[in-house]
């Protein structure tokens, strides 16, 4: 990076910033913890109990967090497939139930952009697709930070709502589904083979919020991947041609995720194994009323602070035990 040759070439040099921002991922924290336990196991020996109680239980209660924060950092080694440190694209569909579906959709939507938020990630809409009523029928984001595809994998499936429902006038109680799929970004330098003949273009006006937000050109476009039946739709951009090419990426990397996939199912039936596809299959249930109680059906991990969960702070719990799982 030092050289001047290194700024020539603006993709390349985009890469290894990439690869260094990884590395240092590693390194430092590593750095931080070592120097942090040294410290304190230099000065544990030297301190009284009796004598300096209240500094004795102030570094007892920074080794605790010295050990929390390695076993941290351990836990990102089981991201360390290849695409867990890329940026992904996250899709949330309502599922059937009509207005109950759809604002279920729009609750999962910000739970995510709340998770995202606090870990530093940027989140930017692809594309929208509001209710009839109220809510949302789909959405897509692509979320940009370091290990974003490799958390958010953990989301992939069905997600079953259980409440009260605030549209019906007899209060009775209700069940929505939504689904989420998630795939990382691809980057250029994977050749995706896609034929002009397999595709079939579509463009629309984008939905707005009114008045001058609403586009007046059929600027949005959607993509059809006739072979394999994937869609892909972009509304984020004013320009027909920048949308077309979002949707180009977006359709690269469900190829190229489907393609993985097949594969692993194949040398999972090659070896006598039976393995459960995530999309399509209920992974986690939100449990309203009467009680509240939020539960992964992968792990069995449960909590019942259903507000803190929709706010995106608890997400990470049960992200890490479905990893811890599967590592």
């Amino acid at each position: 990076m030092s050289t001047e040759e290194f700024w020539s070439d603006s993709a390349q040099a985009r890469k290894v910033i990439e690869e260094v921002a990884i590395l240092k991922g590693w390194l430092e924290p590593l750095v931080k913890i070592t120097e942090s336990y040294n410290d304190i196991a230099a000065l544990i020996p030297e301190v009284d109990p009796e004598k300096d109680k209240v500094f004795y239980e102030e570094l007892l209660q920074q080794l605790d967090l010295t050990e929390k924060e390695l076993e941290q950092h351990e836990f990102k080694k089981m991201l360390s497939q290849p695409f867990d440190t890329k940026n992904c694209y996250l899709t949330i569909n309502a599922g059937a139930g009509g207005t109950e579906a759809c604002d279920w959709a729009l609750m999962l939507s910000r739970m995510y952009q709340r998770w995202a938020s606090r870990k530093g990630w940027k989140v930017e809409i692809v594309e929208m697709q509001d209710g009839d009523v109220v809510g949302i029928k789909s959405i897509t984001y692509i979320i940009s930070g370091t290990y974003c595809y490799g958390y958010a994998k953990a989301e992939k499936g069905v997600h079953r709502l259980v409440r009260i429902s605030p549209f019906d006038s007899n209060a009775k109680r209700h069940t929505s589904f939504a689904s989420v799929d998630v795939t990382p970004e691809i980057d250029d330098d994977i050749e995706i083979s896609i034929r002009p003949e397999d595709l079939r273009i579509d463009t629309y006006r984008a939905s707005g919020a009114g008045g001058q937000h609403v586009n007046k050109t059929d600027s949005a476009v959607r993509i059809t991947h006739l072979a394999t039946g994937i869609v892909v739709s972009c509304q984020a951009e004013r320009s027909q041609l920048q949308n077309k090419e979002t949707c180009m990426k977006m359709l690269k990397s469900k190829l190229y995720e489907r393609e993985v996939s097949l594969r692993q199912d194949t040398l999972a039936k090659e070896a006598g194994e039976k393995r459960e596809n995530a999309f399509g299959s209920q992974i986690r249930n939100y449990i309203f009323q009467p009680y509240q109680l939020v539960k992964d059906t992968r792990t069995s991990y449960e909590v019942g602070d259903i507000e803190a969960m929709m706010d995106g702070e608890l997400l990470d719990d049960f992200i890490v035990a479905y990893l811890k799982q599967l590592g």
